[in-house]
């Protein structure tokens, strides 16, 4: 488990919203906040599932709010920030997290399965930032688009995700640029493989995990309490001068592709050239 290097009352005084917040990354990036003084305010699909979040996160000692809805329907976005703001007074952290992913071959990819994920991933981010954009600039706040770095490369398996994520990083990027007049910052996470989530379980199946777990340099899977500490440092006044960047956690993964020969091959070649 992460030990937090800040101090648990940075983000006092804060109200964040993040979608998708009630389960996996989301949910870990929404657990941190909150650890770190921020009042949480959540929309997903799964009243239930954000019903569950709310109350855990409550325990922390900070208020919560949650609104159903689909990020998809630019009205449902548009309402629950509304009535986020309602509830908790402003908003100042606007994190991006909802998402859909399956593995799939393109040729096998149907054009609805390909919009659901754009849909879901690229304008339903638009959405929550258009929408945002009025308490944002009023709070001169900040926005959190959870990327990936599979468009980074030609992920198989993964072009309907891949496109939506890199038209994320797109659209973090240029609205960086125009809305940073108005003193709000635009940034970026793009995890890597995180362990303790159900979409790693469905992604990486029996054990192309611990196949995938060796190729990665710092040797192990990411923790969804990572992501969350990488959320509050973008949070903090540590990053007060940044804007327009995605920050990679990954230990390295995208960086890294298996040996082209073992490295006992390696060395014996090696051994041989100094005899």
């Amino acid at each position: 488990m992460a030990i937090s290097p800040f101090r648990s009352d940075i983000l006092k005084g804060k109200v964040a919203f993040i979608t998708g917040g009630g389960s996996g990354i989301n949910f870990g990036v929404a657990k941190a906040l909150a650890a770190h003084g921020a009042d949480i305010a959540m929309m997903g699909r799964r009243e239930e599932v954000l019903q569950q979040a709310c109350q855990e996160l409550a325990k922390l000692g900070v208020r919560t709010f949650y609104k159903s809805g689909d990020v998809r329907n630019a009205e449902a976005c548009k309402a629950a920030l509304d009535e986020t703001v309602n509830a908790l007074g402003k908003l100042d952290i606007l994190v991006n997290g909802a998402a859909g992913n399956f593995l799939c071959p393109p040729e096998e990819l149907s054009p609805n399965g390909f919009k659901t994920v754009v849909d879901i991933d690229l304008n339903g981010t638009f959405n929550m930032c258009r929408y945002g954009f009025q308490y944002l600039k009023a709070s001169k706040g900040l926005i959190i688009n959870i990327s990936a770095t599979l468009h980074y490369v030609g992920t198989p398996f993964q072009a309907h995700v891949s496109a939506a994520k890199a038209g994320v990083d797109a659209l973090t990027i240029n609205l960086a640029a125009e809305w940073g007049p108005e003193g709000i910052r635009v940034n970026g996470i793009a995890p890597g493989p995180i362990g303790d989530t159900e979409g790693m379980k469905r992604l990486a199946p029996g054990d192309s995990g611990e196949k995938m777990k060796k190729e990665i340099p710092l040797g192990r899977f990411g923790e969804t309490a990572e992501i969350g500490l990488t959320a509050v440092f973008l949070a903090s006044s540590a990053a007060s001068y940044i804007t327009g960047e995605t920050i990679v956690v990954d230990g390295g993964a995208w960086l890294s592709k298996p040996p082209m020969v073992p490295r006992a091959l390696v060395e014996q070649m090696m051994a041989k050239s100094k005899g």
